[in-house]
């Protein structure tokens, strides 16, 4: 791989880099949009998240094909750091979008319980010695 190429090697790991760096800033502003009470919050930074997803995939592209060509063997070791970063912050990604994916669960299931004790059915209570029990109520309201 010649200077030139290897130059814009670094550049385009650089860009990933930065990419990464937004995605990882955008999951921590889309874990607090979803322990908030804004669903257009939520929505706006899934759909960035969206885009930003998009970016990296079009530089994985790049850079896949960038090294496919022939290269020398001191290359690799002179990337390593940019390329052990960018595997870092990925890793962060993956770990923050999992958590995010957990809340979500979570307040599903709270959604689902309140609708259930709107509509009348089971749900679930703590007795006096921490023993859980199902009970069935009245519906609080009805359309």
């Amino acid at each position: 791989m010649n200077q030139d190429a290897r130059r814009r090697l670094e550049e385009l790991l650089d860009r990933e880099i930065a990419a990464a760096r937004a995605l990882a800033a955008n999951l921590a502003e889309e874990r607090t949009a979803l322990t908030g009470d804004s669903p257009q919050a939520v929505e706006q930074r899934a759909a960035e998240k969206i885009q930003i997803l998009a970016s990296i995939e079009n530089l994985e592209t790049e850079r896949r094909a960038l090294c496919a060509q022939p290269g020398d063997p001191g290359l690799a070791a002179s990337l390593s750091e940019r390329w052990r970063s960018l595997l870092d912050i990925m890793k962060g990604c993956k770990t923050a979008n999992e958590v995010n994916g957990r809340i979500i669960h979570v307040r599903q299931h709270q959604i689902r319980q309140l609708i259930d004790i709107i509509r009348g059915g089971q749900w679930t209570t703590y007795g006096p010695h921490g023993k859980t029990s199902a009970k069935a109520h009245r519906a609080l309201a009805r359309a």
